[in-house]
C-alpha cells in the first residue's frame, strides 16, 4: 500500500483547501496518509522562508489574490481573513497526533480544525471548537486527550518537523511519496498521477 507522508500546519489555508481532496485521492488509490503536523516557523527559518507578516507587501497581496482564485475554483465557502488567524496550534496538534497514533482519522480531524478557522471563522484553540471539529470527524476529544500528553505530542511534533526538513520539505502542505516531495495543494494533480503510477 502506498504511503503518503503529509506535512502541514493547522494554520495554513492551503493545507485546509487540500485536505478533503487528499483524502479522496488516497481512498481512490488505496493509499494511506500519515498525517504529520510540523512546525513551519522552524522549517522556514532553516529553508529561507518567511512568516507571513515578514513577507514583502507584494507577496502578501498576491497571497490574497491567489487564495480568492482557488476558493472560486474549488467552489468552497471560505473566510479569507479569519478573526483567529493565526491561532495557537498546540492543542489542535496534540489531538491530530493522538488520532494518528491511535488509528483514528487524523486527516479528517485536521481538515475539520481547518474548517473551524477558514470556513466557520471560529477559534480552533478553543476547547469547545475543538470538540465540535472532532465530532464532525467522528472522534472524541476526551479520548484523544487521554491517549497522549501534551509533552509527548510536543516531542512528536518536533520529530515530524525534523523529518520534514530531512526529506526536503520547506512549506505547507507537503506530500512525500517514495521520497518525492510535492509542495502545495496546487500540486495535488501530480500527487494523483504519482498514485496512479503515471509519474
Amino acid at each position: 500500500m502506498t504511503q503518503i507522508d503529509y506535512y502541514f500546519t493547522l494554520n495554513s489555508p492551503w493545507s485546509y483547501m487540500g485536505g478533503e481532496r487528499l483524502a479522496k485521492m488516497a481512498k481512490e488509490h488505496g493509499a494511506t496518509v500519515n498525517t504529520k503536523p510540523a512546525q513551519m516557523g522552524v522549517i522556514f527559518a532553516q529553508t529561507g522562508g518567511l512568516p507571513l507578516p515578514k513577507r514583502a507587501p507584494a507577496r502578501q497581496a498576491y497571497r490574497l489574490v491567489d487564495m480568492r482564485r482557488w476558493v472560486e475554483h474549488l467552489d468552497i465557502p471560505f473566510v479569507q481573513e479569519p478573526e483567529f488567524f493565526p491561532h495557537d496550534e498546540t492543542e489542535g496538534v496534540r489531538l491530530v497526533i493522538a488520532a494518528q497514533e491511535t488509528g483514528g482519522n487524523a486527516l479528517a480531524l485536521a481538515t475539520e480544525i481547518g474548517r473551524s478557522l477558514w470556513e466557520l471563522n471560529q477559534d480552533p484553540a478553543d476547547a469547545s471548537v475543538q470538540n465540535e471539529a472532532a465530532a464532525r470527524a467522528g472522534l472524541d476529544t476526551e479520548v484523544l486527550r487521554g491517549a497522549l500528553s501534551l509533552e509527548d505530542a510536543a516531542g512528536i511534533w518536533t520529530k515530524n518537523t525534523e523529518e520534514a526538513l530531512a526529506r526536503g520539505s520547506f512549506g505547507a502542505p507537503s506530500y512525500v511519496i517514495d521520497g518525492e516531495v510535492f509542495w502545495g495543494q496546487d500540486r495535488l494533480d501530480f500527487v494523483e498521477r504519482k498514485l496512479a503510477g503515471q509519474s
